[in-house]
């Protein structure tokens, strides 16, 4: 019985890792994928506008 005990918590973690890589698959998309997206390139267009922005405008 000592193989049992020592096959058990990775085959328990191995199973709850397989059942968190599902639930991530099966959440992406759906109804929200087009509002997650459009937040996800605001927000890159805003960072990538900050960043070429001139630190100090010439005059």
């Amino acid at each position: 019985m000592d193989y049992v005990s020592a096959l058990l918590p990775p085959v328990v973690m191995a199973a709850l890792f397989i059942g968190v890589i599902r639930v991530i698959v099966k959440t992406q998309g759906g109804a929200n994928k087009a509002k997650e997206d459009a937040a996800v390139d605001a927000a890159l267009a805003r960072a990538e506008s900050t960043r070429q922005a001139p630190a100090h405008p010439e005059a």
